[in-house]
């Protein structure tokens, strides 16, 4: 049996006796084929190989503010820069004092310190007032003695914020209010939020004809939630947090105000005790708002 030989690379041409190697051309087009593989998609988790629901639970408490914090400025003029400074730190010296004894726990203060440079004024043909800057012209300094008070102590917030009010600050700030939720109220909230989960997949299982298995999976970035489980497509960035803090406004609880002191003996001017017995004169109520915490949990179980 003779065997065949195809020639597949070139055909051999003749020409004027000249034999010349020519490529042949293709019998048929090149047909492209399509990727077959899942590229846009991941592999199914584990625990999708029988019926599932997934379930999301909400909750959310709302609790009472437990940091408060405000700011006042002590402003002193003087022929010198030491003097103005020196100035303002004796006018906030008691004020330091009585703040330190409401406990460094309970109440932080923070203190800064700004300078202004005070010159000599002219007025232009205009009748505008026109501060002349050289160094032979500085008529004195301004120093501002900046104090802010964070209160984590909410007894102690209308004590803080008297003692500052009757120190006789240049100018005072507002009270704000936030909440720092502690690692106890996150991990019972989330607990909560897990419950919640149970409750809604048992109602919708049984609504649905069916019962409620076992727990697969407890996913605290949500995503096992999510209608894109499967889908690759872009990076996302999940949030693992499992509180969110909105204030709310307009609802406040108040604290009980221990019984009014006697009348203090009178005291000197500038010194603590003088002071405190001028904030107790003059009280300010203080009530911290209550503020919204939320947290939701993923849970996956199996369906009988």
């Amino acid at each position: 049996m003779k065997k065949l030989t195809m020639l597949t690379a070139a055909a051999v041409l003749c020409v004027s006796g000249t034999a010349v190697a020519k490529p042949a051309r293709a019998q048929t087009a090149a047909t492209a084929t399509p990727p077959t593989s899942n590229a846009l998609y991941d592999k199914a988790p584990w625990w999708m190989r029988d019926g599932v629901i997934t379930q999301t639970g909400h909750v959310f408490t709302e609790i009472p503010a437990n940091r408060a914090s405000f700011s006042a400025t002590f402003q002193s003029v003087d022929d010198s820069a030491e003097k103005a400074q020196a100035k303002s730190i004796q006018q906030t010296k008691a004020l330091q004092q009585a703040l330190d004894k409401l406990g460094k726990d309970a109440v932080r203060v923070n203190t800064g310190f700004s300078m202004r440079t005070l010159y000599e004024q002219y007025r232009d043909k205009n009748g505008n007032r026109i501060e002349d800057q050289r160094g032979d012209k500085i008529n004195g300094y301004e120093v501002s003695l900046n104090i802010s008070v964070e209160v984590r102590d909410m007894a102690q917030l209308e004590r803080a914020y008297a003692l500052v009010l009757a120190a006789s600050p240049t100018q005072a700030g507002g009270i704000g209010f936030n909440l720092q939720p502690t690692n106890e109220i996150n991990t019972w909230l989330y607990n909560e939020a897990i419950k919640d989960a149970r409750r809604r997949a048992t109602d919708g299982v049984t609504a649905a004809g069916g019962k409620l298995g076992g727990i697969k999976v407890i996913d605290p970035t949500g995503r096992a939630c999510r209608t894109d489980i499967l889908a690759r497509g872009a990076e996302d960035e999940w949030n693992n947090t499992e509180a969110n803090e909105v204030v709310v406004s307009g609802m406040r609880k108040a604290y009980a105000a221990p019984p009014p002191p006697p009348p203090p003996a009178p005291a000197m001017a500038g010194t603590v005790e003088y002071l405190e017995a001028k904030a107790l004169a003059n009280p300010f109520i203080q009530t911290p708002p209550l503020q919204r915490l939320e947290s939701t949990a993923c849970v996956v179980y199996g369906v009988d």
